[in-house]
C-alpha cells in the first residue's frame, strides 16, 4: 500500500520548495542536486566509473580527503537503476570494494563502496595508462555480461599529478580513444569522459586532451578556491540535456525504498521526473519534481 506524502521541486541552481511546507531554523543546508531522486530523474539510468588518483602527492593540501568526499557524494546520489565501479590508482590501478565489474547501486553495495573509499591511502607514483585500462576493462566485462544499465556511460577521472610511471601521454590518449571507439563499434555505447585536474601541479594538458578527444569535459580545480565536490557531482548536467529531447516525455525515476527522517521511522520511496522549458530549442533543463510515498 503506497500513500503519497511530500511533493517537492528541486531547481537546477539548488533552489528547493516542498509542499506542504515546514518551518526550518536554517536555510541553505539542503542541496537537492546531491540527492538520488534529483540525479536519477535528471540523468536517467547510467553506468558510472570513478577513477581516483591515490598517489603520494594526494597527501598535499588535504586533496585525499577532498577526493574521498567527492567520490562518496557521487556514489550516494546513485540509485538501483545505475551501475557503478570505483578504481583507485597510483603506481598501479585496481577496482576497489572487491569487485571486478560494475555493480548495481543498491543501498548495500553503496555502503560497501563508501567504506572502501574511506579506507583509501595516498602513496606511490602516477600511472594514467593502468588507471584508464582498468576502468575500461570493468566496463567491457559489465557490458559483455549484460549487467549494464544500457544507457549513458560516464567515466570520471580525477588526478592531481603528472604521469610518472607506465606509458606516456600519447599512449594514454591513444588507449582512451581506442577503448571508447571499441565501445561504440562493438556495443553501440558511447562513453563520456569527465576529467578533473586538482591543484597547480596537475598535468592540465593531458587531462584536457583526453576529454576533448572524446567529446568529454575537462575541469581544472584550484587547491584553495575550487570546489571538487561540486565539480565532480555536476556531471549529470550533460546527460540532462539529452533527456529533454523528444521521446522522453513520460520518463520517471524511482529510488530504492528507504527510511524517512520526517516522519522518522516511516519506510517509503520517491518517484521523480525532470522539468524542462520546451518553449526553447533545445529544451532548457529547469529542475526535478518529486513525490514521496509511504509504504505500509
Amino acid at each position: 500500500n503506497v500513500q503519497p506524502s511530500w511533493t517537492y521541486f528541486g531547481a537546477h541552481n539548488g533552489l528547493f520548495r516542498r509542499i506542504p511546507a515546514i518551518h526550518q531554523e536554517e536555510c541553505g543546508q539542503y542541496d537537492p542536486r546531491r540527492r538520488p531522486w534529483f540525479v536519477a530523474a535528471s540523468s536517467g539510468p547510467k553506468d558510472v566509473v570513478l577513477v581516483i588518483d591515490v598517489s603520494g602527492s594526494m597527501k598535499d593540501y588535504g586533496r585525499m580527503d577532498i577526493a574521498k568526499e567527492a567520490a562518496i557524494t557521487i556514489v550516494e546520489t546513485l540509485t538501483v537503476a545505475d551501475r557503478v565501479a570505483v578504481v583507485s590508482f597510483s603506481s598501479r590501478a585496481a577496482q576497489i570494494g572487491g569487485f571486478s565489474s560494475l555493480i548495481r547501486a543498491t543501498n548495500e553495495n553503496k555502503k560497501r563502496l563508501i567504506k572502501a573509499i574511506k579506507d583509501l591511502n595516498a602513496k606511490g607514483a602516477t600511472n594514467f595508462y593502468d588507471a584508464f585500462n582498468t576502468a575500461f576493462n570493468a566496463l567491457d566485462k559489465t557490458i559483455r555480461s549484460e549487467s549494464t544499465s544500457g544507457c549513458n556511460i560516464a567515466v570520471l577521472f580525477m588526478t592531481d599529478g603528472r604521469i610518472s610511471e607506465g606509458p606516456g601521454a600519447n599512449e594514454v590518449i591513444k588507449l582512451v580513444n581506442d577503448r571508447t571507439g571499441q565501445l561504440s563499434a562493438t556495443f553501440d555505447r558511447n562513453a563520456t569522459l569527465f576529467t578533473f585536474s586538482l591543484g597547480q601541479q596537475a598535468d592540465h594538458a593531458v587531462t584536457k586532451s583526453i576529454a576533448c578527444s572524446t567529446n568529454g569535459i575537462w575541469t581544472p580545480v584550484d587547491d584553495f578556491t575550487g570546489d571538487l565536490v561540486t565539480a565532480m557531482s555536476s556531471y549529470y548536467k550533460l546527460f540532462a540535456l539529452g533527456l529533454g529531447e523528444g521521446g522522453n516525455e513520460d520518463f520517471t525515476a524511482w529510488v530504492e525504498p528507504y527510511e524517512f527522517t520526517n516522519p522518522a521511522g516511516k519506510m517509503g520511496t520517491t518517484v521523480s521526473a525532470p522539468v524542462y522549458d520546451c518553449s526553447v530549442k533545445p529544451p532548457s533543463f529547469l529542475g526535478v519534481v518529486a513525490v514521496d510515498s509511504y509504504m505500509d
